[in-house]
């Protein structure tokens, strides 16, 4: 299991970010105290998005982290409402899956159902 995946942010990032990982279903939880100034952790059904704070945050170019949603089309909209641009995506196992930058920069996969 992945518990997981840590991205560089800045600092004014943040808000913006944990909004868009909200559209996604994750919730904001408590870092370890020893962490809180410089992180915010993100969890949704025991998978984590830690973004922590740096001054130049390295976005790699086409690395990216996969999400499966729950109710893809409603997700996608809300990404849109929000001011996101998610693009579709060939569906190599049938689902469908687009991919949208948060307001880092990051690379988000979004899929309806994972391949397999």
């Amino acid at each position: 299991m992945l518990h997981h995946v840590a991205i560089e942010v800045t600092p004014e990032q943040a808000s913006r970010c944990r909004d868009f990982y909200r559209l996604l279903g994750f919730a904001p939880v408590e870092p370890p105290r020893s962490l809180g100034e410089r992180t915010l952790w993100l969890e949704r059904d025991g998978s984590q998005v830690h973004l922590l704070f740096a001054a130049e945050p390295v976005r790699p170019p086409e690395g990216h982290l996969a999400v499966v949603v729950e109710d893809y089309g409603r997700v996608l909209d809300a990404l849109r409402e929000a001011g996101h641009s998610p693009q579709a995506r060939a569906e190599h196992w049938g689902s469908p899956r687009a991919f949208v930058r948060d307001p880092a920069g990051h690379r988000v996969e979004v899929m309806a159902f994972p391949p397999g």
